[in-house]
């Protein structure tokens, strides 16, 4: 059975390096660059996983996770934080909120399908 990942992310570079990574690797990647309805995109989806973005047009991905938790549909979901923001705050806020692994960027695309493949086993 293929692997779903849902990447929410707007920076058109990364959402293409992840999708590449990802999808040879066998997963299906679904995308989408948007804050405001991102909650609404991953109910409607139901991915294995989700990579969040923290800085996103219309809402934070600390928002976006708040909510995901809040919900008994994706409170379980594994969710990869990715950020420019490396600060320790920035971790602490997002542990603090339930995400499963949270990643600096720049990262290495590596990195992010070890993670997902770790979150999501085979």
């Amino acid at each position: 059975m293929t692997k779903q990942v849902l990447v929410i992310e707007d920076e058109p570079n990364i959402v293409e390096a992840i999708s590449f990574i990802l999808s040879r690797d066998g997963w299906a990647v679904t995308t989408h660059g948007d804050g405001e309805t991102a909650v609404q995109v991953v109910l409607d989806a139901v991915p294995d996983a989700l990579i969040l973005d923290v800085m996103l047009p219309g809402r934070s991905g600390y928002d976006i996770l708040q909510d995901l938790r809040a919900n008994d549909l994706t409170r379980r979901l594994p969710v990869l934080m990715l950020t420019a923001r490396g600060q320790r705050t920035d971790r602490e806020q997002a542990e603090r909120l339930g995400v499963n692994r949270f990643m600096t960027k720049p990262f290495s695309n590596a990195e992010v399908l070890e993670t997902l493949n770790q979150l999501v086993p085979g």
